[in-house]
């Protein structure tokens, strides 16, 4: 039965998408299977982001509506075998989506990969909520600035209260990915500190994630930075960041300049 996790912010433009590609490949190049489903209907940029969109035939709300089967949509990747992408809808908007509709292919994932992944739409709208709705843990990206960490504590209010485990009086695990962190720049006061982050929104730290312009690259050439640049120091931090999602317990490194040297040790559990 896999783990549901949906990768969420309150804030557009953080990471998600990339962040969703990247830990998804990391999870897969450590042997898990891995379906990536793109919440952001009306968008539609994972496909891109994974290199498949001229593979897209079938999508979420096809299989949503009954119009396609599961199987019909999901698009392996032709470099890792054990990972998956279910795409979203370029023409349709986020009401095409229906709760029953999204619980039964959500269970039909469950039965057939370790790990399903939501790439969910920033905000709190309708498609935000139903990403989380059957997430059993999430990743909460967030850049060190302040509107962002703020939006951010907003969607951990919702995770609180708008998840079906919430709603059951259960826990779902949130996990704070802190992206386009400049210790530089936080040295200086231009951008939040770690600690001031992890102060204020009180979720365990997943990862950091540098600014760097190996992220917007492998983007661009539609490959997950894990796969694309697996020696670049986002790509490492990535694949750590999965292994704790697996359950190791790693200390989280925190870049030190961007040309890739790893700087001081961050001395703080990573997972709760």
């Amino acid at each position: 039965m896999a783990t549901v996790l949906v990768v969420t912010s309150g804030k557009g433009g953080v990471g998600k998408t990339t962040s969703t590609a990247a830990l998804g490949a990391a999870l897969a190049q450590q042997g898990q299977h891995v379906v990536v489903v793109d919440f952001d209907v009306g968008l539609r940029n994972l496909d891109l982001v994974m290199g498949a969109e001229r593979r897209v035939v079938f999508d979420l709300i096809n299989v949503v509506q009954g119009d396609a089967k599961l199987p019909q949509a999901l698009i392996r990747d032709k470099r890792i075998d054990t990972l998956s992408l279910l795409p979203a809808s370029q023409t349709r908007d986020k009401e095409a989506l229906t709760a029953e509709g999204v619980a039964r292919v959500i269970n039909e994932l469950r039965e057939k990969f370790d790990w399903v992944i939501c790439d969910s739409p920033a905000g709190i709208e309708r498609g935000a909520t139903l990403a989380m709705r059957h997430a059993d843990a999430a990743v909460v990206v967030t850049n060190p600035e302040v509107s962002s960490v703020r939006d951010s504590d907003r969607i951990i209010g919702m995770l609180d209260s708008k998840t079906a485990k919430a709603e059951k009086g259960e826990r779902i695990e949130k996990h704070l990915l802190l992206t386009r962190y400049d210790p530089v720049r936080a040295a200086r006061g231009e951008m939040l500190k770690t600690e001031d982050v992890l102060e204020i929104l009180s979720i365990p730290l997943l990862g950091i994630i540098p600014e760097s312009e190996d992220v917007l690259r492998a983007s661009n050439l539609g490959t997950p930075v894990t796969i694309g640049s697996p020696n670049s120091v986002p790509a490492k931090a990535y694949a750590e960041a999965a292994r704790r999602l697996r359950g190791e317990t790693l200390v989280v490194t925190v870049p030190a300049d961007r040309r890739g040297f790893m700087g001081r040790l961050f001395g703080r559990r990573a997972v709760a």
